[in-house]
């Protein structure tokens, strides 16, 4: 049996080069998902070549600090294998779980493998020894080493994938460069060597000593130089990323500015805090003016409160902030903002901070209550004119009842005139002129009064049962499908939206009369109702016919007021698509049309799951209104 020990400072060198390492490996294992296709397997061979040169390297070192009184030479093929051994099993090992699709129980199947390969590197190592006695091993102790160096490996893959800061990173290199180091001088411990020859000449041991010290040093140098090498091309790719962030944040904040926006962030618990130089450009407030929730005296005396309010239940719930509410300028004027603010998310789940942009929608929101203000004197007017053309038209209405009464005293006089029968056809003639006149002026005031009592409507939303709300329109109209031999079809499980049931069912039951109306008496009538989801949480209905169909050049005249399409042998007055119109707008909704002549028409009423509430649906409802009374 031989006496053995460690010089302590190639023991401080083999460690000192396993923490640097397992850095190495941590920061290129790091980079291996983020980058391209060409980067990743780039960032793969660096993080094979650190983490299981590294190894090899501390490996070596530690071996030739064993000192065992005996002179030792090292077989190159198998000191070799063994650098070989421990870069394709760290390789192998960091390529399976830093594939796109690995999931995290992947470092159990890829820890064990680099464990038991490090393990065999440094048996394989321990092989390479050329020495005059014999090595035997401990059982027990060669597998607490492959223990260690198993769990050592799974640790450092699961580090090695997951979000770390720098300080992080280096505390994790530094327990796996000791859990490595730990694995190799356990295997150490488990040799036992027993010399061949006894009394080994003193001057041949010190000279042997001296030829370790300088190849450790050398294998060390050369390690050094590599890792270096290593972390100056990750310190150059550092700089490629931040040059890359800096080019996006100027792309983020253009994009912010040219929509008129404001960025600014606010801490993981909602509070204004460090630099903010938009909201300072454009409230004139101080850094210490804004903080925590300064920021809040810059906002409307009303809107102040609801927005802090708002604010605070967002935060609470880790949601997406959505608000408006108006802001004192710099310049004192008062200007209304659009607000979204979303959390930033760390690793681990938790909020970073929150970043939010406030969007100028003053002249919007000036020009909206202009438009609604514009929309409520129209409606005024058409109302007064259609309620004063109503007098005058009663008037007319019952002059031409008495000039009826005294055509037939006319009649009596004039009838031994010779010229009696001719004046009073021509009488009779003219006043059915007037009465048609008036009946259609009539409808038309009547279609004038309707579409200004729908400008001033208010809906009550409500969930509708889409299937059964349709087939009650289709069996309210069954008499007139019958009458023309049509069948109206209805599809299964329509989906349910929320909205005010009788403009809904004031829309659908226009649409199927209208393709009732206009089918091809050349060949079955066919109406069909169906729908499909739309995006942004729409349900888009159509409602088909294979009726004689509409040219072109008239799909967008239908919607106008008084304004139809093709042969007029069907009685209306050209109000019932323009209401349709007035009424899905309203609704949050639009309207299209397809038709080819002699193919059929189709009406497509996109329409949201959800009620429409506030200040959109009304603007768009009277904007509505308003083109259509112009119209």
């Amino acid at each position: 049996m031989i006496s053995t020990g460690y010089n302590p400072a190639l023991v401080a060198l083999s460690l000192a080069i396993a923490v640097l390492a397992s850095y190495t490996a941590l920061d290129f294992g790091g980079r291996v998902r983020d980058g391209g296709a060409r980067l990743r397997w780039a960032w793969l061979v660096g993080a094979a070549l650190a983490m299981g040169g590294g190894i090899w390297s501390m490996h070596f070192v530690g071996m030739l600090a064993f000192e065992m009184g005996l002179p030792a030479a090292y077989d190159l093929g198998r000191t070799l294998l063994s650098l070989l051994i421990a870069v394709a099993v760290t390789g192998a090992a960091l390529a399976w779980v830093g594939r796109r699709q690995a999931a995290r129980w992947d470092v159990l199947v890829a820890g064990p493998i680099m464990g038991i390969g490090v393990a065999a590197m440094h048996y394989t190592g321990m092989a390479a020894m050329r020495m005059p006695g014999n090595l035997a091993y401990s059982l027990p102790i060669v597998a607490l080493s492959v223990g260690i160096a198993v769990l050592a490996a799974t640790v450092a893959l699961w580090l090695t994938f997951r979000p770390t800061g720098i300080w992080q990173r280096f505390a994790a290199a530094l327990v796996m460069g000791v859990a490595v180091a730990g694995m190799h001088y356990t295997g150490m411990a488990a040799a036992t060597i027993t010399a061949e020859e006894l009394g080994a000449h003193s001057a041949h041991l010190a000279a042997t000593s001296v030829d370790q010290q300088n190849l450790a040093l050398y294998v060390a140098g050369v390690t050094f130089v590599i890792l270096f090498l290593a972390m100056l091309a990750s310190a150059f790719d550092q700089q490629r990323i931040q040059g890359e962030l800096r080019a996006s944040e100027e792309r983020f904040r253009a994009a912010v500015a040219a929509v008129r926006g404001v960025l600014w962030t606010n801490d993981p618990q909602g509070r204004m805090t460090g630099e903010q130089p938009g909201w300072a450009a454009l409230t004139g407030q101080t850094r210490a003016e804004y903080q925590n929730y300064g920021w809040a005296d810059a906002v409307h005396p009303d809107d102040r409160q609801p927005s802090v309010e708002a604010w605070n239940a967002t935060v609470t719930s880790r949601s997406t902030f959505v608000h408006e509410h108006r802001v004192r300028a710099r310049n004192g004027l008062w200007r209304h903002f659009s607000i979204r603010a979303v959390p930033v998310f760390d690793g681990h789940g938790a909020i970073r901070e929150w970043v939010g942009v406030h969007t100028d929608i003053t002249e919007q929101r000036e020009a909206e209550a202009e438009l609604r203000e514009s929309n409520e004197e129209i409606q005024r007017y058409a109302y007064i004119v259609s309620h004063d053309l109503r007098a005058p038209l009663v008037n007319v209405m019952g002059f031409t009842s008495e000039l009826e009464a005294v055509r037939e005293e006319l009649q009596t006089l004039l009838r031994d005139h010779p010229q009696g029968a001719r004046i009073n056809d021509d009488i009779a003639e003219s006043l059915g002129f007037i009465q048609a006149a008036i009946i259609k002026m009539e409808r038309l005031i009547a279609a004038i009064l309707k579409l200004s009592r729908e400008g001033r409507r208010r809906f009550d939303p409500e969930p509708l049962a889409m299937t059964r709300l349709v087939r009650g329109i289709a069996d309210a109209q069954r008499h007139q499908a019958d009458r023309k031999g049509a069948t109206v079809s209805v599809a299964e499980e329509l989906p349910e939206i929320v909205a005010d049931r009788l403009a809904v069912e004031q829309v659908f039951g226009n649409l199927i009369d209208n393709a009732l109306k206009y089918l091809d008496p050349a060949r079955p009538g066919t109406v069909e109702v169906t729908a499909g989801p739309a995006p942004g949480n729409r349900i888009r209905f159509a409602v088909s016919n294979n009726g004689r169909g509409i040219p072109p050049q008239d799909h967008g005249r239908i919607f106008e007021l008084f304004r139809r399409s093709g042969a007029q042998d069907q009685p209306g007055e050209g109000i019932g698509l323009a209401s349709v119109k007035a009424l899905v707008r309203a609704l949050g909704g639009r309207i299209e049309v397809s038709s080819q002549p002699g193919a059929g028409t189709t009406f497509i009423v996109t329409l949201p799951r959800g009620p429409v509430t506030g200040r959109s649906a009304a603007i768009t409802h009277s904007s509505d209104t308003m083109s259509l009374a112009a119209e």
